[in-house]
């Protein structure tokens, strides 16, 4: 079977590009830090609808954020890939598959730093996107200006500005517009943080801080669509259909937001609704990220790593399961809600739309893929809400705290394999990936700690709660250490699935 790529579409231009996009000579004027699927199946598609409207004719240059990625495989299909979108309207199954032509090609700087340096050359370069996952944006102490590339994205980025402000002469509209996607509070501006940060101290340069400030608008955005990537378990029938062979296919939902909060001038430059996206451009996106950080990200997060023990694969089955919907749905309800300010009926919709797209009988959005670099996404999607509702409340959720335990129990492990370490749940052997202080903050706590005993384990959960290189601070209490520990032991004895039920029934 033949590989997508240019001279295939060529071959098929009416019926896979009847526009001929692929082969449009259109300038580059996106630099994407990231790869994944969520990028290609979010802002990649929306930049390709845009295109094919006519209203933006720009491509995208793709940067691998870190040492192991696909651009070899995106270069090989000339930046090309399918992307399958479905999802139910009013009840009635909606299907949308295209061949998305906004990529031009990808750059792995690790193998060519001085091509990725070269690339702040390119004038039409104006926008910069991101998502390397909430523990990409933090400041590395250890990164380095003189490294190749440096290891941070944050540090790639500020080496990538310095390099455009000198090849500019300093020029203040060669700027860039930088729309992060990275689930974190206010990520633009936490952004524009660490690389001021960076800048003062790598360069000294008081002209290129004022360049960093005068000449570039960072944005915080909000992010809202469920991309499920590769869809390995129907891969062979779908190209089997399609008649090629594709090994970057891309699969999500129907459903997408993207909320942007900043000066309005940006909304001429990148026409996004003009395209028909759902963009809702704001001065303020702090209602809407909290309704869907807390509620949508949260109920993945605090399910993910339980699921992932219990054998359960995705998050359709974790709906169809009758413990783990009755925890999904009294974890938002009677924990997640209740500490939430909009008002309750506006959240109780909300959370009733959630659950319908995490039924959708399309997606197969697997816990395995969610629970990478847990620990981040928990301190920033769980755990505001576990604290705001053990201060409302006087007493720890009991649900949440059960997730906390899950946490806890998923990363208990004493073995290596490369660069992850290796779990047991109910289906045998599974990957833990996550950055390599947690892992090693876990291997090495596993590791003094191997038995069950009680006393050991409330003094486990003891050190993780007060591990502030993970939670930002202490968040340990007595009621809290106390209830994470009786439920630890309980995951531990019986299993996550056993340990849940019995929790439920309780209650």
């Amino acid at each position: 079977m033949e590989r997508l790529s240019k001279s295939f579409i060529s071959a098929h231009e009416n019926k896979l590009d009847p526009q001929g996009l692929a082969r449009k000579p259109l300038p580059i004027k996106v630099l994407q830090f990231g790869e994944g699927g969520f990028l290609r199946g979010f802002v990649d598609w929306m930049i390709h609808r845009m295109n094919a409207r006519g209203i933006f004719n720009g491509k995208v240059l793709v940067v691998q954020p870190i040492p192991t990625g696909r651009i070899k495989t995106l270069n090989e299909q000339d930046g090309l890939y399918t992307l399958l979108r479905r999802g139910l309207d009013q009840g009635k199954p909606v299907e949308e598959m295209e061949v998305i032509t906004s990529i031009s090609r990808g750059i792995n700087p690790y193998e060519e730093f001085d091509a990725f340096l070269e690339i702040a050359s390119r004038e039409e370069i104006r926008f910069i996107v991101s998502n390397t996952t909430e523990a990409g944006i933090i400041l590395d102490e250890k990164d380095s200006f003189d490294a190749t590339p440096p290891r941070s994205f944050p540090g790639k980025l500020t080496r990538f500005l310095w390099e455009r402000y000198k090849r500019m002469e300093g020029r203040t509209d060669k700027g860039f517009i930088i729309l992060p996607c990275e689930l974190i509070d206010r990520n633009g501006d936490t952004l524009k943080q660490i690389v001021y940060t960076l800048a003062e101290r790598w360069t000294k340069d008081p002209a290129f801080l004022s360049w960093i400030e005068k000449a570039n608008t960072f944005y915080n955005t909000l992010v809202d669509g469920i991309m499920t990537g590769y869809p390995k378990d129907e891969i062979h029938a779908l190209q089997e259909k399609l008649g090629y062979q594709d090994d970057l296919f891309d699969t999500g939902e129907i459903f997408h937001l993207w909320v942007i909060e900043g000066p309005s001038p940006i909304r001429a430059e990148f026409p996004l609704d003009q395209a028909g996206m759902n963009v809702v451009w704001t001065h303020d996106m702090t209602p809407y990220r909290t309704r869907k950080v807390r509620i949508l990200n949260g109920a993945h997060t605090m399910t993910a790593l339980g699921a992932c023990m219990a054998g359960i694969d995705t998050v359709k089955e974790s709906l169809d399961d009758p413990v783990f919907s009755q925890y999904l749905r009294e974890g938002i309800f009677n924990e997640i809600i209740p500490v939430l300010t909009l008002p309750r009926r506006e959240l109780e919709e909300f959370a009733e739309s959630v659950l319908e797209r995490f039924a959708n009988p399309f997606i197969k959005h697997y816990w395995s893929s969610i629970a990478l670099n847990s620990c981040a996404k928990y301190k920033a999607r769980v755990l505001p809400t576990l604290l705001e509702y053990r201060e409302k409340f006087q007493r720890p959720p009991r649900l949440l705290s059960w997730s906390l335990a899950a946490l806890i129990a998923y990363y208990r492990s004493t073995e290596w394999k490369g660069e992850a370490l290796q779990g047991v749940g109910a289906k045998g052997r599974y990957e833990i990936r996550d950055d390599r202080p947690v892992l090693e903050f876990f291997y090495n706590l596993w590791s003094v700690n191997k038995g069950i005993d009680p006393v050991k384990i409330e003094d486990i959960v003891k050190q993780v709660l007060s591990q502030s290189s993970l939670w930002g601070k202490n968040i340990s209490s007595p009621a809290l250490t106390q209830l994470v520990a009786e439920y630890l032991k309980e995951i531990l004895k019986k299993g996550a699935y056993t340990s849940l039920k019995q929790i439920l029934q309780e209650a």
